[in-house]
């Protein structure tokens, strides 16, 4: 019975490697796909200025690819060996982004938070300008940049990582390459990787939040992702509130507060507990 058990996992995970939605195949272009699409960049409301008094501080790190990354860091006052690391919305490091870095620095404690810049000093103040950088940002230059925040925290470092859209699906990516350094990670409507070779160094455990009414990271791709974690023996969370994508942004025209206040509190519980 082992021997046909194990015989219909890797079928079914062969059938996932094999029968992917084109539109759905996003090991390379995750979020990007979608950076042309009129309805996706309709979806997200230009933001508006905040009124933000930064407490953190801009740091560099080199990076695997010879170059040099940077991020908006809030250091923790205590000596501590955890680290989040925060990764932007499509719109880059912009102040809403910071000022979810500080919320969670300060609700967390005793963690430093590392708030990435994936767009190497680049912000969007328009629809146009967001798609353009979120396409432009490679694989290979984003795997760099985690790498070097990684590097950074350095090789005992215990590791969480969270964003949202763009950033919810590098979330992903950051703790599959943090490996065994992996404690946390939380997904907010980003897009999941979609075969089980892909996932297969991820040892952190997973809270992924998402948009039932979201028209790209669709219930489908949702159901599929959390299957392939299960059948695959990955530790996955997963809560799918009646909202629509982007739903967590204040600046966003589909913005939902008490959606927005629940998936918070469980993104905060989920990280004290693991972090």
């Amino acid at each position: 019975m082992k021997h046909l058990h194990g015989i219909g996992l890797l079928l079914l995970l062969a059938v996932w490697g094999c029968t992917n939605n084109p539109k759905q195949d996003t090991t390379e272009e995750g979020m990007a796909q979608f950076a042309d699409e009129s309805e996706f960049q309709t979806a997200h409301d230009e933001p508006e200025p905040l009124d933000f008094d930064a407490r953190g501080e801009r740091i560099t790190f080199p990076t695997p690819d010879g170059k040099t990354g940077s991020a908006y860091a809030l250091m923790a006052g205590e000596k501590t060996n955890k680290y989040l690391l925060v990764i932007h919305e499509w719109w880059g490091l912009n102040d809403h982004i910071k000022a979810e870095a500080e919320r969670l620095y300060e609700q967390l404690g005793d963690v430093h938070v590392l708030a990435l810049d994936m767009y190497d000093g680049k912000v969007a103040t328009t629809r146009e300008k967001a798609g353009q950088y979120m396409k432009a940002m490679t694989d290979a230059r984003g795997k760099a940049i985690v790498q070097g925040a990684l590097n950074k925290a350095g090789g005992d470092a215990r590791v969480g990582t969270i964003g949202w859209c763009f950033g919810g699906g590098w979330s992903l990516q950051a703790s599959i390459l943090a490996g065994e350094q992996g404690e946390a990670c939380v997904i907010y409507y980003g897009m999941p990787v979609q075969k089980a070779d892909a996932l297969a160094p991820l040892e952190a455990p997973m809270l992924g939040i998402f948009a039932e009414q979201d028209g790209w990271i669709t219930p489908e791709v949702v159901n599929e992702f959390e299957s392939l974690a299960q059948a695959t023996g990955k530790s996955i969370e997963v809560h799918q509130f009646d909202a629509k994508h982007a739903f967590a942004n204040p600046s966003n025209p589909q913005y939902d507060a008490e959606a927005t206040r629940k998936a918070n509190a469980l993104a905060l519980e989920f990280l004290q507990e693991h972090l």
